[in-house]
């Protein structure tokens, strides 16, 4: 994985984290809410080589009771640099 790929990812599993301890769920409490298994989210948040595909999104989104651009909401550079 490209060292810009893990900042975006990083920058996700922060956004995770952080709305699912704003509304006090654990990762179990999470995983109920949406159709994504708790050891799944665990991995999500705390591997730095693990990717997503975009119904898993979806899912913690619905979870979470927030849009998905909630969890990809943050800066990053899409130029490419010669």
């Amino acid at each position: 994985m490209k060292p810009r790929d893990k900042k975006r990812l990083q920058k996700f599993r922060d956004n995770l984290v952080r709305l699912r301890q704003e509304r006090g769920l654990s990762q179990r409490a999470l995983s109920f809410l949406c159709d994504v298994d708790y050891s799944r989210i665990s991995k999500i948040e705390t591997d730095e080589n693990i990717n997503l595909n975009l119904t898993t999104l979806f899912e913690l989104a619905k979870g979470l009771g927030v849009h998905p651009k909630e969890l990809i909401d943050y800066d990053f550079d899409f130029v490419k640099k010669d």
